[in-house]
């Protein structure tokens, strides 16, 4: 494997001359550690099917299928596709998915440790993901607001961005909005974390699922709070030019891979209507959320 840092700015290393069919367990190995390392690996000039892009998922970490049947590959469940492509009259998969600053699952009681997206077609403009490093959003933050972070505990939904599906076009919302607090109920985890391996401390917010803080004893803090930490790790820039912001763009045959535990991302669509499609991977290592 050859590795390159993206440059002196950006977080991010590329590995060239990857297999995926013939790597060994000590390489996968070195490439999780990469993860943990660089927050992002993007794997070069990969040519994978369905099958092989999941088979290198599950020697990564325990891959899970989101809770919804529409986002399903039709080969393979457990991959995710974001596309606005029809095949047969038929819609595959789900458009413009994750425009919104998210960490993967954190609505969820068992959030993920890795997120893994192959870009099966590519607009010409306006692709690739925006990245925000969130332990270095903690070291930025004023002290008093190290402080809140490290003695409260944030509460996240999927309320606010779920994707109403075709069979609740004519149903009330507020049946839906019921549906939802029984399927995925609010998940609770604290503010800020230490991260399991690289020791680092994660503001642990999004704008996208967190709708909530409460101190250690349950009380709810000031909603002013919430929006301040947002506003302080750059989520709330909707330029995109805070310096914390990242923009890491897609080539044809990228597999980018990603600390689902240490980063918020937000997806760059293309304002047009060229064909986009890409297959996601979601996976649990072996160790806690947090420390």
């Amino acid at each position: 494997m050859k590795i390159k840092t993206f440059d002196d700015v950006r977080m991010g290393v590329t590995v060239q001359g990857f297999n995926s069919t013939t790597a060994r367990d000590r390489d996968i190995q070195d490439l999780i550690n990469l993860i943990y390392q660089h927050k992002i690996v993007v794997l070069k000039n990969q040519d994978l099917s369905p099958s092989e892009y999941h088979q290198l998922g599950c020697r990564l970490g325990e891959v899970e299928k989101y809770y919804q049947p529409m986002y399903y590959h039709p080969e393979i469940e457990d991959i995710f596709v974001s596309s606005n492509v029809s095949e047969d009259d038929k819609q595959i998969g789900v458009p413009k998915t994750g425009k919104f600053w998210h960490v993967d699952y954190a609505f969820m009681q068992r959030p993920l440790s890795f997120s893994m997206v192959y870009p099966q077609a590519l607009p010409q403009k306006n692709r690739g993901t925006y990245f925000i490093n969130m332990a270095r959003a903690f070291k930025n933050l004023p002290e008093k607001f190290q402080d809140i972070a490290y003695n409260s505990n944030c509460l996240h939904s999927v309320r606010r961005f779920f994707k109403i599906r075709p069979q609740d076009v004519y149903r009330p919302v507020s049946e839906i909005l019921d549906e939802i607090e029984r399927v995925t109920p609010p998940s609770e985890h604290p503010t800020a974390f230490t991260h399991p391996v690289t020791g680092e401390t994660i503001l642990y917010v999004t704008e996208g699922f967190t709708f909530q803080i409460n101190d250690l004893d349950g009380n709810p803090l000031d909603e002013s709070i919430l929006r301040d930490l947002l506003t302080y790790s750059g989520q709330m820039d909707q330029d995109f030019k805070h310096p914390l912001i990242e923009h890491h763009e897609f080539e044809s045959g990228d597999v980018r891979i990603w600390d689902n535990r240490a980063l918020v991302h937000c997806a760059n669509h293309a304002k047009t209507s060229e064909p986009t499609v890409s297959l996601r991977l979601t996976m649990h290592d072996k160790y806690p959320l947090y420390a």
